[in-house]
């Protein structure tokens, strides 16, 4: 029997959630610190054109690792279930297509990216030194998008391989290379926003080496294999990549649309406040994303091995952590809703402040049910139900944002401070019905 087998199959769910979901939570809140960091540098040391700029081209960024990450969560899904049941030969198949299509899709993008940054700019309404900035600080992602991209796969891949403390130790570690660089760029060289695009470029590129290493070496449970692609292949990895997918393409186009009804409404400062609100949901959605993601190849193994038990306490560790992390990032967050933003706001006026502490307690409430439709569909991603799963992100990215934008336009900015929590809501309620109508599907049968 395998270390794998052991490790899924027969650690009790409860010690398993603290052996994968902790250090999971752990790693994933500290790979998301550098763009805390990159916030806060950017905001304190260039200023509120830079900082702005940064927002209007992240969600762009965001777009190109949502396309690597359809691959990397869409493989990660059957490589586990393949593993459950014992077909190492598939999963090892799923794993060396996933990791070359990945590294040719980023390639690609990047040149798209590169190409196109100072247009898509200029769509947005960005002009003069924000638009200047922005292209800047695409562009380097875009450069060093066929390398960097594949970063998030292969920390999924560690963690089915049962490395889970390697993970984590690699995303602190590629937290603390990014912070180093950025303030050695920015304070001690005082280069522009281009050079906190590549501080973050080089601390991923760094992990990618370290973290795919030992795939090369056939040290690890997955290996390399001579590929074979077909059609079902790709289009179970897309399939099952789908939900996450959807969530972060979808997120990014309401993000890009946000910044220009923003723009316009209320300039740079609007933009601001919502980078603000950005970047803190960056911090709490990290913390839900590590708990619930690193439990879905021990689900995933689980449902592939019939063990419906085994399944079912899984996926109460998943629900009850994130209600916790949730409702406390939502007290603390409305508790401390100016001092949290100044650490984005360099200098801001007195109408900045006003406006900034004003819409973080609006969106405090976001939390208040967003951990339910998040755990749902981070269930539904692990066992398979990759329709449900896609409905849901959908809705929440992208469906339901848009949809209360309209019917909260009277209200200006304060309708867009409330969307978030209003959205979240609704999935939250969709989610329910969807788990309750679906009870008897979503386990597996038990083992002959």
């Amino acid at each position: 029997m395998t270390d794998n087998n052991v490790f899924y199959g027969q650690t009790p769910p409860l010690k398993l959630f603290f052996l994968v979901a902790m250090p999971g939570a752990i790693g994933m809140l500290a790979s998301s610190l550098y763009g805390l960091f990159d916030g806060i540098f950017v905001g304190n040391f260039l200023g509120k054109t830079a900082f702005a700029a940064v927002n209007l081209a992240f969600p762009f960024v965001a777009i190109n690792f949502a396309l690597s990450d359809l691959i990397g969560v869409g493989s990660s899904v059957p490589i586990a279930i393949a593993l459950g049941r014992q077909d190492r030969k598939s999963a090892n198949n799923y794993f060396t297509c996933a990791c070359i299509i990945i590294v040719v899709m980023g390639a690609a993008m990047g040149l798209i990216f590169g190409l196109t940054a100072p247009y898509l700019m200029a769509a947005m309404g960005a002009t003069g030194e924000l638009a200047e900035f922005a292209t800047q600080y695409l562009q380097v992602y875009a450069i060093c998008s066929p390398v960097t991209t594949i970063v998030f796969a292969a920390d999924n891949y560690l963690r089915i391989c049962g490395k889970i403390k390697t993970s984590m130790v690699l995303n602190i570690a590629m937290s603390a290379i990014i912070l180093l660089l950025e303030l050695l760029f920015l304070l001690v060289f005082k280069w522009g926003i281009w050079a906190s695009a590549l501080a973050t470029c080089i601390g991923m590129i760094v992990v990618t080496v370290i973290s795919m290493a030992p795939f090369f070496t056939g040290r690890m449970t997955l290996k390399f294999c001579r590929p074979h692609f077909d059609v079902k292949l790709i289009q179970s990895m897309v399939v099952a990549g789908s939900p996450n997918f959807l969530s972060n393409i979808a997120g990014r186009l309401t993000a890009i649309v946000f910044n220009t009804v923003l723009l316009a409404l209320g300039g740079e400062d609007a933009i601001s406040v919502y980078g603000v609100i950005m970047y803190v949901n960056d911090i709490v959605q990290p913390l839900l994303y590590g708990v619930c993601d690193s439990l879905q190849p021990a689900i995933g193994y689980n449902y592939g091995a019939r063990s419906p038990l085994r399944v079912k306490k899984l996926a109460v560790c998943i629900f009850a952590a994130g209600c916790m992390i949730s409702l406390l990032a939502a007290a603390l967050i409305f508790a401390l809703p100016t001092q949290i933003s100044l650490l984005f706001l360099s200098s801001p006026s007195a109408e900045l402040k006003d406006m900034a502490g004003f819409a973080m307690r609006l969106f405090s409430a976001t939390f208040l049910t967003r951990w339910f439709g998040f755990a749902s569909q981070s269930y539904l991603t692990a066992i398979n139900k990759s329709l449900f799963a896609s409905i849901l992100s959908t809705a929440n990215a992208l469906v339901l944002p848009m949809a209360f934008l309209g019917i909260l336009w009277p209200l200006g900015l304060t309708g867009i401070w409330l969307n978030f929590g209003a959205t979240a809501a609704v999935v939250a309620i969709a989610s329910g019905a969807i788990l309750y109508a679906q009870r008897k599907k979503l386990l597996p049968e038990k083992e002959d």
